[in-house]
């Protein structure tokens, strides 16, 4: 019999739990620089830089202590009528199974329930199981803020997900 493996910690070399914040303009060349594999692997949308500047004020990130590097982030919209989507949710490669990516679905839906947000979408074409794990389930387009789910490309083959607040 093998004994199981810990999973590393959240917290950081100093022994102190991540960072997690609002984005700021100033965040966005990090952002950017964050989303590239994801874009290549073809997990995230392309975004310019310029979309991280108009939208840093969606985005939640985590990161180490001091001057540590953005370590993921997610961008939390809100799209009126008790609704909100997230979306761009990325941990960096290195940085992935050590618990981040829980964080910060706990921090947007921490936000998202300050916000009288009822329901939270997102698409994924891969991934699905972190968002299962954290109550998501299968939701059709339709049922998505229309906005959005127009604006979903179905060459992607996303699957949309909700979970109720």
């Amino acid at each position: 019999m093998t004994a199981a493996m810990p999973r590393p910690s959240v917290h950081g070399a100093d022994d102190l739990p991540p960072l997690v914040r609002r984005a700021r303009p100033q965040d966005a060349p990090a952002l950017h620089a964050l989303s590239l594999a994801f874009v290549r692997s073809g997990a995230l949308r392309p975004r310019g830089i310029d979309h991280y500047l108009a939208h840093a004020g969606e985005f939640i990130l985590v990161t180490g202590r001091g001057r540590a590097p953005v370590r993921g982030a997610l961008a939390l919209s809100d799209e009126g009528g008790g609704a909100a989507v997230l979306y761009n949710f990325c941990v960096d490669r290195g940085s992935q199974g050590q618990g981040l990516g829980a964080v910060l679905l706990r921090a947007a839906f921490a936000e998202a329930g300050g916000r009288s947000v009822r329901e939270v979408f997102t698409a994924t074409v891969s991934g699905a199981a972190l968002f299962r794990r954290h109550g998501f389930l299968p939701a059709g387009p339709e049922r998505a803020p229309a906005a959005w789910a127009a604006a979903l490309d179905p060459a992607r083959g996303s699957e949309v997900l909700s979970r109720r607040l």
